[in-house]
């Protein structure tokens, strides 16, 4: 299955996810988080962060999201985390 990068019309594709994670996280702008201020790397670790160490309702109350916005991103995380090798994508980016 090929993975495509969605930040910013990017369209860049890879042959796995955890490149596909590694190339969010290094080539494109970081993004504070509107919840709480932290900066973080777009795309899924953007939104692993918001849905991970804030409640659906602070996320919608920040990003103005609509129920079909939050569960596309629960989705994408849900498929992205049950194919992605976790340690692989930290230990790239720790590098």
């Amino acid at each position: 299955m090929a993975w495509e990068c969605g930040i910013d019309g990017c369209g860049a594709v890879f042959e796995d996810v955890e490149s596909a994670v590694v190339h969010q996280a290094t080539e494109h702008q970081r993004r504070e988080c509107k919840v709480c201020g932290t900066v973080v790397p777009d795309g899924y670790l953007a939104i692993r962060h918001a849905f991970t160490d804030h409640s659906r309702a602070e996320y919608v109350r920040a990003y103005g999201a609509s129920s079909e916005e939050v569960r596309e991103r629960e989705e994408l995380l849900e498929e992205i985390e049950s194919e992605a090798d976790m340690q692989a994508i930290a230990t790239e980016l720790q590098r």
